[in-house]
């Protein structure tokens, strides 16, 4: 093959992935930042999320049935995921706001243990990280994730229903009026 024949291929195999990459950023960016009121979640799905007994970043067993009763925010997360890591902050806060009013956040890191370890010990968190791995991407799909993106939390009213689910980080108020609505008066 000719120098000229590499480079236009070369130059048109840059052309294809970048249209790809494109569109792929295109169609995630359409689903960021959609929070979905009540939405339609097998009670298979929510079984086996509450199911879930995981270890936290001290390698204890938590289980997630531990919080029943209560609004439970769980926020499925990463730490090599910037838009987590900005959400952090907010989700602590309000976990520190509204502990005393029935109200529990946990995170659930898609990562390696020595991961949400070390971020849990620099961060010093008001809530619980826990340790889920990549083996729980097809239950966040189950959840309402479909486009697999991070951070996706999933809010459950203390009647134990689903409440809304929320693809991208929380951003100003939305979580405080969420958990104002939810929480137990």
């Amino acid at each position: 093959m000719n120098p000229t024949t590499r480079r236009a291929l070369a130059a048109a195999l840059i052309i294809g992935v970048s249209a790809i990459a494109g569109y792929a950023g295109w169609r995630t960016q359409r689903h960021v930042d959609q929070a979905t009121p009540a939405p339609k979640i097998s009670d298979s799905a929510l079984r086996q999320l509450m199911a879930l007994q995981l270890p936290d970043s001290d390698g204890r067993p938590q289980a997630l049935q531990q919080w029943q009763g209560k609004v439970l925010v769980i926020n499925f997360w990463a730490t090599w995921c910037p838009p987590c890591r900005k959400e952090m902050p907010l989700l602590d806060a309000a976990q520190r706001k509204w502990a005393d009013k029935g109200v529990q956040i946990v995170g659930i890191g898609i990562d390696e243990a020595d991961a949400i370890h070390n971020y849990a010990v620099t961060n010093k968190l008001a809530f619980p990280l826990l340790v889920g791995g990549a083996e729980l991407v097809d239950l966040t799909v189950a959840l309402g994730n479909a486009a697999q993106g991070l951070p996706f939390s999933v809010v459950i009213g203390p009647d134990g229903r689903v409440a809304q689910t929320k693809l991208g980080a929380f951003k100003d108020d939305a979580l405080e009026k969420l958990l104002q609505e939810l929480a137990p008066r």
